[in-house]
């Protein structure tokens, strides 16, 4: 499916604008520039508020990135829990920096802000999923998971 159908899909319904961003995201892995322009002519705003919408929400990216989205808490608690030492066990097994995609498009490693999980630090989501008590030694086996 392309973006222009799946944005049409969404264009009678309340809050359609992100609706339709998250599903051009879910089949692209990010929101294409043409699909931010697609979606303000559908929803009849202006470019600049379409693209303000995709840019706004840290759920969102409006560049290519890996397919399966990586994304570390950044908060104290993962923080103090160790998660420095899981960015660089992320970063060596991909061959990748943080917020950078590999270049076969199978990950992007991106950091965010607290998901909820602090009694289990540190967090580590895979396209939302989340993994707990994430140590160094784990990053193997988990990644092999989307291999």
């Amino acid at each position: 499916m392309d973006y222009k159908q799946i944005i049409a899909s969404y264009a009678d319904k309340p809050g359609g604008l992100i609706e339709a961003f998250h599903a051009v995201q879910k089949e692209f892995s990010y929101v294409p520039v043409e699909a931010v322009a697609e979606a303000a002519r559908v929803f009849n705003v202006p470019a600049s508020a379409a693209y303000g919408v995709a840019t706004f929400y840290s759920m969102f990216a409006v560049e290519s990135r890996g397919k399966n989205v990586i994304r570390i808490c950044e908060s104290a608690p993962c923080h103090v829990a160790g998660a420095a030492d899981v960015v660089a066990a992320l970063e060596r097994e991909l061959g990748i920096r943080m917020g950078e995609s590999t270049s076969d498009g199978q990950f992007a490693l991106e950091y965010t802000e607290c998901v909820g999980q602090c009694q289990a630090t540190p967090v580590i989501t895979i396209n939302g999923k989340p993994y707990l008590d994430v140590s160094p030694g784990r990053i193997p086996s988990i990644l092999a998971e989307y291999k």
